[in-house]
């Protein structure tokens, strides 16, 4: 091994051991030291005129790839410095691209009417099946609760109770967090695990181990194509923003809506505030006393 894979090893291990990162976020850091490393091979000795070379490499990247990328360099060079592995950081010469945050993609109240409108007719069906049960536990946990992707197919079988409305979860970045279930979800859940064995650890089971993620997509998008959408438009995370948009519409408090997704920065939750916009701006121009005067007023003459 080279001094530059000891040291991204060593990084990587103070990110999981210390600060509890995720193992899809390690995996994601390794691949990008990695590509770095592919240009620039005593990367862990690099200069700031080494690494302004990587703005060539990364010129065809989206500005969020390049973001991503330099961020895990900053991280790697911070590590090297704080370790006294090296004397400066030269994290200066990396690329700082300039970065709008996209909006989420989300789903209309009506969408997510035809999802459950699908579910209910394959319920009442009397061909209904198992798997009908599951994906009706799947969709109301999805957008009753805001659950991502991951957290949502390990959840362990006894991880909800009929007399809890919530649940203690633990989801990115180790962070725990409490979990409201609506009524409804509960009484999905339930129907559904009945048809669980009892020694199953996984709610979801699927083989030896939990449904995968990748299922969950397809099981979604099927759901989708079904409903008359495009099912190109909707996963599992888009649910996930429906749930966060459409609390949000209702009056939900942003900081309880932080703590529901498991956002760590509330910067991340404050995405959601574009969609309430138009309705702020309606609430003002209506019960606004200055409003109702504007409203009043009539054009001059000339």
């Amino acid at each position: 091994m080279t001094a530059a894979t000891i040291a991204i090893d060593r990084f990587l291990a103070m990110l999981a051991a210390e600060r509890g990162v995720a193992r899809n976020t390690l995996l994601a850091y390794r691949r990008d030291l990695e590509d770095a490393l592919g240009h620039i091979p005593d990367l862990a000795a690099a200069e700031p005129d080494d690494l302004r070379t990587l703005a060539v490499h990364w010129a065809d990247l989206a500005a969020s790839s390049v973001a991503r990328k330099a961020s895990a360099l900053r991280g790697f060079y911070a590590f090297l410095v704080t370790e006294g592995l090296r004397a400066d950081n030269p994290s200066s010469g990396l690329p700082r691209p300039t970065l709008r945050r996209p909006l989420p993609r989300t789903i209309s109240h009506g969408g997510i009417d035809s999802l459950f409108a699908v579910i209910a007719d394959r319920l009442a069906s009397p061909t209904a099946t198992r798997q009908d049960l599951r994906l009706s536990a799947l969709i109301e946990l999805l957008y009753g609760s805001g659950l991502r992707a991951t957290e949502l197919v390990s959840l362990p079988r006894a991880a909800l109770r009929g007399d809890q409305p919530f649940l203690i979860l633990k989801g990115k970045g180790g962070r725990e967090r409490l979990v409201p279930i609506s009524d409804r979800a509960r009484a999905a859940v339930a129907l559904w695990r009945a048809y669980v064995p009892d020694d199953n650890p996984w709610l979801f089971p699927s083989g030896k181990s939990h449904l995968s993620r990748i299922r969950l997509y397809q099981i979604v998008r099927d759901l989708a194509a079904a409903a008359g959408m495009d099912p190109t438009t909707i996963s599992p995370h888009v649910l996930r923003h429906a749930f966060a948009t459409h609390l949000l519409e209702g009056g939900a408090d942003l900081r309880a809506l932080q703590s529901m997704l498991g956002h760590a920065d509330i910067a991340t939750t404050q995405i959601y505030t574009h969609v309430d916009a138009a309705r702020l701006v309606a609430l003002v121009n209506a019960r606004h006393p200055l409003g109702e005067a504007i409203a009043a007023r009539t054009p001059p003459t000339r």
